[in-house]
């Protein structure tokens, strides 16, 4: 595990766009089994976590079509969390980083590592908001 100093600039990447870190097991539950559209970022230390998937996550967390909730897990940190939230993803080997949207407790749609990794941050955001627009309704606008 590193330490959580090292980490901590990672987490806040997507704690202050609003992503809900999920540390424990007992949070992923009671996050991933609640009603609509959930995204989850698995979320991880390597470099395409940093150049590609926190970016993209970013960048499609702008599109009218949001998810619900979005959330996130640490590989390599919160171990026990992580481990949980690959539960939800069925049909899923682990790896991280990873991203999955779930719509009522359900995975949906699926981002692994072998997808992000060397593609640029713009083409993974145009696969989530595409998924977005399949299966999360439009943020409500606001007067």
């Amino acid at each position: 595990m590193y330490p959580e100093p090292l980490v901590a600039p990672m987490r806040q990447e997507l704690t202050r766009l609003g992503v809900e870190e999920l540390r424990s097991p007992e949070q992923v539950d009671a996050k991933l089994t609640q009603p609509g559209t959930t995204l989850v970022v698995v979320n991880s230390v390597c470099g395409c976590a940093a150049r590609n998937a926190r970016p993209a996550v970013a960048e499609a967390l702008q599109h009218p079509a949001r998810p619900d909730a979005a959330t996130t897990v640490f590989a390599g940190q919160d171990t026990a969390a992580t481990q949980r939230a690959r539960e939800y993803f069925t049909g899923y080997a682990p790896s991280s980083p990873s991203i999955a949207l779930l719509k009522d407790g359900k995975l949906v749609f699926m981002l692994e590592r072998w997808q992000i990794e060397g593609r640029a941050a713009e083409q993974i955001a145009r696969d989530l908001t595409v998924a977005f627009d399949r299966h999360c309704a439009p943020a409500a606008q606001t007067a």
